[in-house]
């Protein structure tokens, strides 16, 4: 099966994936791609932008490996994501970034 024609089961083992990190943890992209199995951390961020609208995927809970959000959605997405995560009790520094020893899953 070719790379293009894989991807929906690809997605939606992503997705999995991405349901099983509980509220207030966070995941990269790389560790994300590594659970799935078979992907990238690109793809994995491919698979969090396709999302539709009011999806019950908690997209948020994914970030880059530095403990950061990428930026995104032109700006606004990662406003977005930020609010998400802090209403789940994560906290950033002054920076913006995440303290993975903290708040890292799995």
């Amino acid at each position: 099966m070719s790379e293009t024609a894989d991807h929906p089961s690809v997605y939606l083992r992503i997705q999995e994936i991405v349901r099983q990190i509980p509220a207030g943890r966070v995941c990269t992209y790389g560790q994300v791609a590594y659970l799935a199995g078979g992907c990238t951390a690109r793809m994995v961020g491919y698979a969090m932008a396709s999302l539709p609208e009011g999806s019950d995927v908690p997209w948020q809970r994914v970030i880059n490996a530095r403990g950061r959000i990428s930026p995104h959605g032109y700006g606004y997405g990662s406003l977005r994501q930020r609010q998400l995560l802090e209403e789940e009790g994560v906290l950033f520094s002054r920076d913006g970034v995440i303290d993975m020893g903290i708040f890292s899953w799995p």
